[in-house]
């Protein structure tokens, strides 16, 4: 239920984002057209990228979302993180690679813009539908970050829906290049000297550039199979530990199969007075114990083995030797 009503939210973040993104870059491009700024019509670039984006985000939640088949018995989660990564790739190159080269065309022409008015009009419209969107995404942020006990910040950072991610981090770009769109317009027409203009149609891609960045490493970590964060590592490692029958869990080892599907496996060495029946019970308790603790589960291998000696360290995380591992609050 929750996972349902999670996608479902998600799926309208992105909606309502795309709608104003489509909105915003018609208006930007007409402001641009009219006032010949590099500023404004790198984000009519931007917004246009953003809109491209969120069409690729809602095709991701839609593809990710279909149900597991003989051929892909763990379901279409994954397929999500690579339209999500494509929509990052396009960020990159049509939106980034569009304003910067703009921006530096300006600064060697150095053509005089037009109409201010009509820029300024368009850049506080726009501000305010972007925040109006970026609105939607916190708080589906914050609840997302109540449910899971952590705090927005580390959620947003830790999270395998790269759709939410996608939408904040987009949303939050578009206000700050709106920012940087107005004050270089606003130097340009004070000065006279296209030079501010250019460069902040600069700073616009370069922004574009570091979202980009960030939402692709984001979306090729979980598909190569990024396992939960090493808080909730543990809490699982607590909850099969807790179990009467067993002595020790040797290799626990976990992996997000989409934004709401998590693998559990696990090496546990059970009592050696255990029965087969007990054993069965045990795994049965632990799917249980686990699916209620964290509905984002959804399957539960655990292998029944014996301890390599009673001196052997057990495997307990899946981080590399000497690497710092994620903290949720």
């Amino acid at each position: 239920m929750a996972e349902a009503e999670g996608r479902t939210e998600s799926v309208g973040t992105v909606v309502v984002a795309g709608a104003a993104n489509l909105a915003i870059a018609v208006a930007k491009l007409v402001a641009g057209l009219i006032s010949g700024s590099a500023a404004m019509l790198s984000e009519a670039a931007h917004s246009m990228a953003d809109t491209t984006t969120e069409l690729l985000l809602y095709l991701a939640l839609r593809r990710g979302a279909r149900p597991a088949d003989p051929r892909h018995p763990f379901g279409y989660g994954k397929e999500s993180y690579v339209w999500a990564f494509l929509a990052a790739l396009f960020t990159f190159v049509a939106g980034a690679g569009f304003a910067i080269t703009h921006g530096v065309t300006t600064i060697l022409v150095h053509e005089h813009t037009g109409n201010y008015l009509t820029a300024y009009v368009v850049l506080a419209l726009s501000f305010a539908i972007e925040s109006v969107s970026l609105a939607r995404a916190v708080r589906q942020v914050r609840g997302e970050s109540r449910r899971w006990g952590t705090t927005p910040r580390r959620y947003l950072r830790l999270t395998a829906d790269t759709t939410v991610k996608a939408v904040f981090l987009e949303d939050s770009a578009a206000l700050v290049g709106l920012l940087l769109a107005a004050a270089g317009l606003t130097l340009s027409h004070l000065t006279g000297d296209e030079l501010y203009d250019g460069i902040a149609s600069i700073l616009i891609g370069v922004l574009l550039l570091v979202v980009a960045a960030i939402l692709a490493r984001s979306n090729i970590s979980l598909l190569v199979g990024r396992a939960v964060s090493e808080r909730t590592h543990r809490r699982i490692e607590r909850e099969l530990a807790q179990l009467p029958t067993v002595d020790r869990i040797d290799t626990l080892m976990t992996m997000f199969l989409g934004p709401e599907d998590i693998l559990v496996a696990a090496k546990v060495d059970f009592r050696d007075d255990a029965t087969g029946a007990e054993i069965e019970a045990a795994s049965d308790e632990a799917e249980r114990r686990l699916t209620e603790q964290f509905p984002e589960i959804a399957y539960v291998f655990l292998d029944p083995t014996r301890s390599r000696g009673a001196g052997r360290r057990a495997r307990t995380t899946q981080d590399e030797p000497g690497r710092p591992v994620d903290q949720e609050a």
